[in-house]
């Protein structure tokens, strides 16, 4: 059931795996006896990150492409390889202090059970980000009024989407995780005229405005 979905997303260029979530490591407190999973870790760059800055001791990342994990095995802990909802993860309950799901679980057949058994490998109180591309942007919207729903290589169209969410769906899947959601925001802060239109319009249509929707947790 999974394997093409699988297989087109071991084909993706390797540039797809490049990158570092910033913006997630700055939000880790300072904690260097940490340690941090990260889910779909690629080729390590967000971990590398964390652990140069000294945001924590441990990190370990979970990745499907051999090619991105062979890299991110020279720069983290511990990388194990393999797709998340079929394989054991070889974790004691609460061995974690926070879990990155960055770009990921619109990838999956079942991220919702994913997040189940995600979250008691967090620490009570320990923290959660994640992201995933917003199916409620105005350009989808406009695209389906218009009859269109073409697949592209990457976006919030990607072809190996299994899944989409809007803000408050993807929010939830962590609330029924056993997450309290503390921040929902755009991956990318809103440019002057996007904050200015949100502003006048109550933020009532904030979720139009978001390509990509991030949340901070805390694991209750």
């Amino acid at each position: 059931m999974t394997l093409a979905p699988v297989m087109d997303y071991e084909a993706k260029p390797s540039s797809y795996f490049e990158g570092c979530r910033a913006d997630y490591v700055d939000a880790l407190p300072e904690t260097p006896d940490a340690a941090i999973l990260e889910i779909g870790c690629a080729s390590g760059g967000t971990g590398a990150l964390a652990l140069e800055r000294g945001k924590c001791a441990t990190y370990v990342g979970v990745e499907l492409n051999p090619a991105a994990a062979e890299i991110a095995g020279q720069k983290l802990t511990q990388v194990l390889i393999g797709n998340v909802e079929e394989m054991d993860l070889p974790f004691e309950p609460a061995s974690f202090d926070a879990v990155i799901v960055s770009e990921v679980l619109e990838h999956l057949v079942d991220p919702w059970k994913v997040m189940q058994r995600l979250a008691p490998l967090v620490k009570p109180g320990g923290l959660v980000f994640a992201s995933s591309p917003n199916i409620s942007h105005y350009s989808v919207i406009l695209r389906l009024l218009q009859g269109r729903w073409e697949l592209t290589d990457k976006g919030v169209m990607d072809r190996t989407h299994l899944r989409w969410f809007t803000p408050a769906l993807f929010a939830d899947l962590f609330e029924q995780a056993g997450f309290q959601v503390t921040e929902v925001r755009p991956v990318t802060p809103f440019a002057n005229r996007t904050r200015t239109l949100n502003r006048l319009t109550g933020n009532r249509l904030r979720h139009l405005f978001m390509r990509q929707i991030s949340i901070c947790g805390r694991r209750r």
